[in-house]
């Protein structure tokens, strides 16, 4: 058995070493084999947003390229879903050997938060968000389009959770969709920030109520890394108390000053320890997440950082 492992280290990292020079790994096939027991690396494509709203299927062909194989997709500044429909993505992304997983939803429609800015683009400008479907005004025709692309999950992205009253908001949304989605014959999930971390209203968090008065087997968790790390939480220490509530996990990594999100495996997130707990979790995707990403050098730089560490 060790000796097995040192071999699949040895001859993962020689097939690493040989690709360094290229901007995107070239040795798919061999590394798919090495590595078919693992589950296989997804993306979230926010971290691609301008790319993906410029050219969608040329990205996605350059994702495909260095590796990547599961899609988790998000709003764009296209209609429907980065222009196509959901059964027109879904071939797209099967014609590349992607598999569509997931999808990122709006719990209400979009409001700026007091003090908050925008993450600015390419062209230094802040990046504008177009009227988009949402979870408490369109959660049936959010889940129907998830069931119609073949989607494991329907994703809340984020959702106002600042006073005890949005909160209970959130929750009520949530519970519709778990149960939409239950009869789809989809999962629901809700992703989070740092800031569901922050007891609101002099008491809980938001994160703690989500996870105790919604049903567990309707509403899941995707658990984001590095803002649970930022937040001062241990992804470890929630799968523990919650086991089997976390089917989805974006891999993100954050620097020292808890501020700064970087290229996975250059920031202090521990995902070794992580991913030992994969099965406590209940992982069953994850999604590499570097929001908006400067290169498509560092999105491939996150896939082979992943591998090199054989999680």
């Amino acid at each position: 058995m060790e000796n097995n492992r040192r071999h699949f280290i040895k001859k993962a990292g020689a097939l690493l070493a040989g690709g360094i020079a290229l901007p995107y790994l070239s040795q798919g096939s061999e590394l798919d084999e090495l590595f078919k027991d693992k589950k296989p690396v997804g993306i979230q494509l926010f971290t691609v947003f301008e790319k993906m709203n410029k050219d969608p299927k040329g990205t996605l062909e350059q994702i495909a390229k260095i590796g990547y194989k599961e899609i988790e997709s998000a709003f764009s500044m296209r209609e429907g879903y980065y222009g196509y429909k959901p059964k027109e993505f879904k071939s797209l992304l099967e014609d590349m050997g992607l598999k569509w997983r997931a999808h990122h939803a709006l719990g209400a429609p979009f409001k700026m938060p007091a003090g908050g800015k925008l993450p600015t683009g390419a062209n230094g400008k802040p990046i504008s968000i177009p009227p988009t479907l949402n979870l408490r005004d369109n959660y049936q025709q959010l889940v129907d389009n998830a069931a119609e692309g073949g989607l494991s999950y329907l994703v809340c992205a984020s959702t106002p959770v600042g006073t005890t009253d949005e909160i209970k908001k959130s929750i009520e949304v949530f519970q519709k969709t778990g149960e939409a989605s239950k009869k789809a014959g989809i999962g629901f999930a809700y992703h989070n920030h740092a800031t569901e971390f922050d007891p609101v209203d002099g008491g809980k968090t938001p994160y703690e109520l989500v996870l105790s008065q919604t049903d567990k087997d309707l509403v899941k968790m995707e658990l984001d890394l590095a803002w649970a790390t930022k937040a001062g939480k241990d992804p470890v220490a929630l799968f523990k108390e919650h086991p089997g509530r976390f089917p989805l996990w974006h891999v993100k990594d954050i620097k020292k000053d808890l501020q700064t999100i970087t290229e996975v495996g250059n920031g202090i997130v521990e995902f070794k320890r992580i991913f030992e707990a994969a099965k406590i979790a209940g992982m069953q995707s994850f999604f590499v997440e570097y929001d908006l990403a400067p290169s498509m050098e560092s999105v491939a730089t996150c896939y082979q950082n992943l591998i090199k560490m054989d999680v």
